[in-house]
């Protein structure tokens, strides 16, 4: 597995991570299967695939206490990134910036993921009762306790700061101006897709000029890229997708020549059986040695479809091509 770093610390890890969410949490309930997830996991380690990301709210918790049966085995190959700053209700989700509270939660993530340091301890969102810069101090001493290596940053997303003619990563590149005041970002996480390509406008530019690694989150268009979602089949009622307007049987149809284009480019590489999921992977690892990929997967035939992606070489024909599909059709929000 080829190597990326990330950070001006020149953290380590393989170039396509594993996005550990889906295991536990957000997508059908019915396919969770706990054995089957830690065998991904193991699958994923053996591949290079080092950079396990996580949250203290994917469950909530169950995916850390997962996570550390794989780890109090297997710590010294893996890259651990979890989460904190989002608390999960019976029907909400809510924000918990305060630095005590912070702490606390380190803390927790530690015993759940049975390490005594955690790689890349990531801000989930900014709580909007508490100074980001407070928030961010607290994290800045965990690192200086050697709790926690380094420091990340998840981006706002498509609700939070908006205002009426702003771009995308406006808010949050106001929230990295801030925090890098405070302590060193060394990784920014935000969606980066062929059909979510914002972050390449200003927020993917903003970290490759300060040596800022870029976490790619759902590479794979929560699973629509990989050209295996029929449209009108519909979703579980606990699936995130269920309720996502890009995910509405009429706007899976209607975007189904962006997956037409990956199968294209994917049907003149070299070699045998190279997906539209591993075409839509290099094109994201293309944006940069400074991103990485996340794919979420929770079996280990996925993981290693994913882990493959490294090995495809795109020529500046198919790059053209994918930068030219069509804008993705339906919301995001």
């Amino acid at each position: 597995m080829e190597r990326r770093t990330i950070g001006a610390g020149a953290l380590a890890v393989g170039a396509v991570g594993l996005g550990c969410m889906p295991m536990s949490w957000a997508y059908s309930g019915s396919r969770q299967r706990g054995d089957e997830s830690l065998r991904a996991v193991h699958e994923a380690l053996d591949l290079g695939v080092t950079l396990l990301d996580t949250a203290d709210m994917y469950g909530p918790f169950t995916n850390e206490l997962l996570l550390g049966r794989v780890l109090r085995e297997r710590r010294a190959e893996a890259f651990v990134s979890t989460k904190v700053g989002l608390l999960v209700g019976d029907q909400h989700i809510v924000a918990n910036g305060r630095p005590g509270y912070v702490k606390r939660a380190c803390d927790a993530s530690l015993r759940r993921l049975q390490t005594d340091v955690i790689d890349l301890y990531q801000l989930h969102r900014a709580d909007p009762e508490v100074p980001v810069e407070e928030t961010w101090g607290a994290m800045a001493e965990l690192v200086q306790a050697g709790k926690v290596r380094a420091l990340g940053l998840c981006a706002v997303g498509a609700r939070g700061g908006r205002r009426s003619g702003a771009r995308l990563h406006d808010a949050t590149l106001r929230q990295l101006r801030r925090v890098q005041q405070v302590f060193p970002v060394s990784a920014v996480e935000a969606e980066l897709s062929v059909w979510s390509p914002e972050a390449l406008e200003s927020l993917l530019p903003w970290c490759a000029a300060r040596g800022v690694g870029f976490l790619a989150a759902m590479p794979l268009g929560n699973g629509f890229l990989t050209g295996t979602l029929t449209p009108g089949e519909g979703f579980e009622p606990d699936d995130l997708r269920a309720r996502h307007p890009r995910f509405t049987a009429e706007m899976m149809a209607a975007n189904q020549p962006i997956v037409a284009g990956l199968r294209r480019v994917a049907g003149r590489q070299e070699g045998d059986g190279v997906t539209a999921a591993q075409v839509a992977l290099a094109w994201v690892l293309a944006q940069g040695a400074h991103v990485v990929p996340v794919p979420g997967a929770k079996q280990g035939r996925w993981v290693a479809e994913n882990a493959g992606s490294v090995e495809v070489r795109l020529s500046a024909e198919d790059l053209a091509e994918l930068g030219g599909l069509p804008a993705a059709e339906g919301s995001w929000d």
